[in-house]
């Protein structure tokens, strides 16, 4: 079956294309990034809610999956590596092992893809825990999702076909933009997009605390600052001019931009910031690791 999709680009363009549907889907654990993984490919048509089965442990994620988002629960994850073809792996990194030893058994070569979406937990650690052979893609999105617009890295286990990988890269692009990477990129990917919104989350409360001080009320410092980083991302993305340049064009001589600048500069703010990123990126090395 083929369906068409529509894309906006900027302000003005759209383009549409055609894709397949995709294969039946297997949720082992149904927590946030499952939900807008599969949010986004329910809207977009790419697959019926017939054709997908979740497992969980918490009764309240198996009733929001079963009543509002329409799929079978099943009891665990052999149950839905019975079920399905691609099985999207979302429980907790420390649960991975005695994951992958339960579906082993019913894992099948041929018919199944592994999805991962695990922090820290190498292409090479998960193939270990299946057959030999299996076809495995690791992924990092991020909680933007949950809104139609994260930001993922995707990496290719050996096994896994072209056709596997563009199969994942449609599937994640119906709520975020993909950049595929090597393995030993996603330590990168992890630190720059994957925590990235608490970042941003942190320049929010900031601003807004700032705005307080200034003599706002807390709810109109917060709706400024949310909207002015809302803007602001959508025009780098929007125009693809460099940040640098947009700031500049922003930053007039002597005026208030420039103060504030000048006392981040000061202060070293990029550079922590830099270093701040690089040892989540070390962190999540560590973890691969441990």
């Amino acid at each position: 079956m083929e369906i068409g999709l529509a894309y906006r680009i900027g302000p003005l363009w759209e383009i549409r294309l055609h894709v397949s549907s995709i294969p039946s889907l297997g949720l082992i654990g149904a927590g946030n990034m499952a939900e807008a993984l599969l949010r986004g490919a329910l809207n977009a048509g790419l697959i019926d809610a017939s054709r997908v089965v979740a497992c969980d442990p918490k009764p309240d994620r198996q009733q929001l999956f079963h009543d509002e988002l329409k799929v079978r629960i099943v009891e665990n994850a052999a149950a839905v590596t019975e079920a399905a073809e691609i099985l999207l792996l979302c429980v907790k990194p420390q649960q991975c092992e005695s994951v992958l030893a339960e579906i082993k058994d019913s894992f099948s070569v041929e018919k199944h893809l592994l999805v991962s979406i695990l922090a820290g937990t190498t292409l090479q650690q998960l193939e270990a825990g299946l057959p030999e052979a299996a076809r495995v893609i690791r992924v990092m999105p991020n909680t933007p999702m949950l809104v139609g617009c994260g930001a993922s890295g995707l990496s290719a286990g050996i096994n896994a076909t072209d056709s596997d990988v563009e199969l994942i890269e449609r599937l994640l692009s119906c709520a975020s933009t993909v950049v595929r990477v090597e393995e030993p990129q996603m330590d990168a990917v992890t630190a720059v997009s994957g925590s990235g919104p608490a970042y941003l989350f942190y320049l929010v409360e900031a601003m807004a605390e700032a705005g307080v001080a200034e003599g706002l009320s807390r709810q109109d410092a917060l709706r400024l600052a949310v909207r002015t980083c809302l803007g602001a991302a959508k025009m780098a993305e929007e125009t693809g001019t460099l940040p640098e340049e947009l700031r500049r064009r922003v930053t007039s001589p002597n005026g208030t931009t420039q103060a504030a600048i000048e006392v981040l500069d000061s202060e070293a703010v990029k550079k922590r910031l830099v270093t701040a990123v690089r040892r989540a990126a070390e962190r999540s090395r560590e973890l691969s690791r441990s």
